[in-house]
């Protein structure tokens, strides 16, 4: 079982250690310090010794940060996890923020008293973006209140932190990466040369993979090697990472172009560059352009070279993509089957229902992880849109009610993500109405063509334009970023309020409105889409756009639709998909998952 359903949120240590970490403050001379939940690869999946924002306040989300002061600390999160803070932290002591409503500097000015030797807040430069820090001090300007980097003070009071994963890491075939890591590395090279630049310092995990064709397993459900690389003007790479995660096949495979060293050296070899040395100013820490100011090399702002190309997926890619969710959505199919008879017989639980979905992705002998841990949420609990069920949260599936599973997994030719909300019983009209309104937001995006050129941004409405005719809507992205067989969140395409960067073809993204009512039901409906030329259409003179298409093939829940709220054009999308999902599906199903299916799929 890779999920386990422990508790880690310790709540009632967070006060003791708050306190440590105070008395950590007052002998540097700071009055905040910043704990963000983030390590050197800014990474949102992190290893057990960087969980330092959980091991000080007893969150656990998967995006946040602390701001501790001497007598306030600050606990920010976004719309995700503004029910689930509220039962992690001890309240007396931390305060969740709603972020990004309220900016830290915006928190600072109300919160830090200023005086003639005070407003110094510290922060590790290792794990913070250049641009996040000069975000901050450009809105604390005038505020008389500093940032400073220093080393960090809550590694100073974690007398038991784990030790830096050792996972090991192996070649990703070319068959499935479509492209060699030779072919890679002289396409970006050639970029930097005629950028003008010497090298490009490489610091997300995804990215050094998808560039040498390398997968990892240092971090929980993404197959990531940690580590740092440089790659050189003439295609040569510099990896940075613990020898004892590499066996002599892997050391070959990477061949002699690819220098391995410790990833000790990584700070020191950077006063040995040459310049001009690309930083990306959104991913790197502030401390490789701060190393490289004080050693005099000169470097210039510019994208990982990685990214854009990582996230553009190529033919092998998408071809693994689509088999990898078949494989899945069958699994998923013969769950739901099961979950149909065995909920309204009573004794399900929400920890039964994650071991009975992990046995079914098992039983296809594919599995390699799950991609995240399964949000397996029943009643209320669904309405917390980044629940994770423990044994002390675990909560019987009951009658009448709604049940939100979301769930993925990796397989060596893909990463799957699926949302579905399903009725136990029978929920009620107005969840129906509400159920609808969702699934007229994941049709809206399916069916969207745009021309080339707009971004995440400007296709975020259309999944949300059902609710807010009702006075509804959701407080997350639409969509993220999806690796093949790689992070389960992927950047830098999204498709959200604040995504500026272009839809290309080729990427993948999750589609996936919901709405939550805090103590009542959660509903959130996701599928998988990747980005294609749009057909031309007759009597039409825009030539150059752009559509989805749908990765994901596992039937929405007929009971909870009220077909007579959809236009024509919605339910013929919706009878084509589940006629899709059969066809697709149906040979890989057992006998009863089969006759589920078929009736699940029944045009309405």
């Amino acid at each position: 079982m890779f999920q386990t359903f422990d508790s880690p949120a310790n709540p009632e240590q967070g006060p003791g250690r708050l306190a440590l970490l105070r008395g950590q403050m007052a002998r540097a001379g700071v009055q905040g310090f910043i704990i963000p939940r983030a390590d050197v690869h800014q990474g949102e999946y992190v290893a057990a010794r960087d969980e330092r924002l959980q091991w000080l306040t007893g969150f656990t989300g998967s995006a946040g940060f602390c701001i501790a002061l001497m007598g306030n600390a600050g606990v920010f999160i976004d719309g995700r996890y503004r029910t689930q803070v509220k039962g992690q932290v001890d309240l007396a002591h931390f305060t969740p923020v709603p972020w990004p409503d309220v900016k830290p500097a915006e928190w600072l000015r109300a919160n830090l008293e200023v005086g003639p030797e005070s407003g110094v807040v510290g922060y590790d430069p290792w794990l913070h973006s250049a641009d996040e820090i000069a975000r901050i001090e450009a809105a604390l300007g005038g505020s008389g209140i500093s940032l400073q980097g220093m080393a960090n003070l809550v590694d100073a009071i974690w007398p038991d932190q784990p030790d830096a994963p050792l996972g090991r890491a192996f070649a990703h075939p070319v068959e499935l990466a479509g492209e060699s890591a030779g072919s890679k590395r002289a396409r970006l090279a050639e970029g930097l040369r005629s950028a003008g630049q010497r090298s490009a310092v490489i610091t997300l995990p995804d990215s050094l993979c998808w560039l040498l064709n390398l997968r990892g397993s240092d971090v929980p459900r993404n197959p990531v090697l940690q580590g740092f690389a440089v790659l050189q003007d003439d295609a040569r790479v510099i990896l940075f990472a613990d020898a004892g995660k590499f066996d002599a096949q892997t050391l070959a495979f990477l061949g002699d172009e690819v220098t391995l060293r410790p990833m000790q050296e990584f700070a020191p070899s950077l006063a040995g560059m040459q310049g001009p040395v690309r930083v990306d100013k959104g991913t790197a820490p502030l401390a490789v352009s701060q190393l490289l100011t004080q050693s005099g090399i000169a470097f210039e702002w510019g994208d990982d070279p990685c990214r854009l190309p990582k996230a553009k997926k190529n033919a092998a890619e998408l071809e693994g993509m689509r088999q990898a969710h078949l494989r899945d959505g069958a699994a998923v199919v013969e769950f739901l089957c099961w979950l149909d008879g065995a909920a309204p017989q009573g004794g399900v639980t929400e920890i039964s229902a994650v071991q009975a979905l992990e046995g079914f992705r098992r039983a296809t002998n594919a599995l390699h992880d799950i991609s995240f841990d399964t949000i397996s949420g029943a009643g209320p609990n669904g309405a917390i849109m980044h629940y994770r069920v423990s044994e002390d949260s675990n909560r019987a599936l009951g009658k009448n009610e709604l049940y939100l599973v979301d769930s993925g997994a990796q397989y060596l030719d893909g990463t799957t993500d699926i949302t579905r909300t399903v009725a136990i019983g029978d929920p009620g009209d107005y969840a129906r109405t509400c159920y609808t309104r969702v699934l007229q937001g994941v049709i809206a995006i399916s069916r969207a063509r745009w021309p080339r050129g707009l971004t995440g941004r400007d296709l975020d409405p259309l999944a949300r334009a059902a609710l807010w005719t009702a006075g509804q809507d959701f407080d997350h992205g639409t969509g993220h970023g999806v690796g093949a067989f790689l992070s389960v969140h992927e950047g830098p395409q999204r498709l959200s309020r604040v995504s500026e960067v272009p839809i290309e073809e080729g990427m993948i993204l999750s589609n996936e409105p919901g709405y939550y009512r805090e103590g009542e039901f959660g509903i959130r409906l996701e599928n998988l889409i990747v980005v294609h030329k749009a057909a031309d259409l007759p009597g039409g003179d825009k030539r150059d756009q752009l559509g989805f298409e749908t990765l994901t093939f596992v039937p929405f829940d007929r009971r909870l639709i009220l077909s007579a709220e959809l236009s024509k054009a919605d339910r013929d999308w919706l009878n084509a998909y589940h006629a899709a999902s059969f066809d697709k599906l149906a040979p890989r199903l057992s006998a009863a998952a089969r006759d589920w299916a078929e009736h699940a799929c029944a045009p309405i």
